[in-house]
């Protein structure tokens, strides 16, 4: 019998692209709130309810539940979706573990660079630094403090957790809102364009994530790739890659904080995060540097674009 690795956040780029990775090699089931493939199972936050079936015979589960920080204004009731869909989900997740005295090999969850607050600072941020005071950073440290009680509370042998930065991947993401501008000509840095944007390739997260289910490995690790960029290299990057120039000026903070409010920090706002450590426990990144990555995720739209 296959292992069984259950994934939330179905409908998410990450858990579909994951899935697709680990599914020559274990049997990978979903939990959902909409139930459209034979191995999704519903599951329902608010009420508190998990399909039974979902967890029987589960030997790892990823956790990749949460809604998009960046995709609405922080309305209090945004707030708290975006609280609830990542620590009571985990809570739910391990309650009804514990309920049914059923234990697995590990829990992964994924968390944020958020959790070092946001800010843009000139020291290199390590996995040892402390959480920021903010409200992202208040999430993040509650969602993890959700999956260090797996172990704590013996339901998991093992719990890892990642910090992700800014995911790449076509059509996805941030990817999917920056290239349009650039390709029409459009583009533009934000705010100062100094703050740094640590970033990394989908197919190095979802590579990363399987090595931590295939070995001994784990702890709490940063999910950036080793080059560090500011919002400012990233985006003449990506217009290099795409064959096209910035002739813009960058766009006013005041802009970002007038229609997005509170959210805008997350855009304004951003510091040089570390993977020393997952490299040094045996990771290596095939996508190091940005040029190779984007070049990667946009070659084949860049050329289809310039042979219309």
């Amino acid at each position: 019998m296959n292992t069984v690795v259950l994934i939330t956040g179905a409908n998410g780029m990450l858990a579909r692209s994951l899935a697709k990775s680990l599914g020559s090699k274990y049997t990978v089931r979903f939990l959902t709130r909409e139930v459209t493939r034979h191995n999704e199972f519903k599951w329902d936050i608010g009420l508190k309810y998990i399909d039974p079936e979902a967890l029987k015979g589960v030997n790892h589960i990823i956790h990749l539940a949460g809604s998009s920080v960046a995709e609405k204004r922080w309305t209090l009731n945004r707030k708290r979706e975006i609280y609830s869909s990542r620590v009571d989900s985990a809570t739910l997740i391990l309650d009804e573990l514990q309920k049914n005295n059923q234990t697995i090999d590990s829990f992964i969850s994924a968390s944020a660079i958020g959790y070092y607050g946001s800010k843009t600072t000139n020291d290199i941020l390590t996995e040892e630094s402390e959480s920021g005071g903010d409200y992202l950073g208040e999430v993040c440290k509650d969602w993890e403090s959700v999956a260090h009680s797996f172990k704590s509370n013996h339901v998991s042998q093992k719990t890892s957790i990642l910090r992700l930065g800014i995911v790449l991947e076509n059509n996805a993401g941030v990817l999917k809102k920056m290239t349009p501008p650039v390709m029409w000509g459009l583009g533009a840095g934000i705010g100062t364009g100094k703050q740094w944007v640590p970033w990394i390739h989908i197919h190095d997260l979802c590579e990363m994530m399987e090595f931590l289910l295939g070995s001994d490995v784990e702890g709490t690790y940063n999910a950036v790739a080793p080059e560090h960029v500011t919002n400012q290299s990233f985006t003449r990057e990506l217009a290099t890659v795409l064959k096209r120039k910035i002739i813009l000026p960058n766009i006013p903070p005041l802009f970002f904080k007038l229609v997005f409010g509170e959210m805008a920090v997350v855009l304004l706002t951003g510091s040089r995060v570390s993977s020393d450590k997952i490299m040094n426990r045996g990771y290596h990144f095939k996508y190091a540097n940005l040029h190779a990555a984007l070049g990667n995720i946009l070659a084949p739209k860049n050329q289809i674009e310039i042979n219309r």
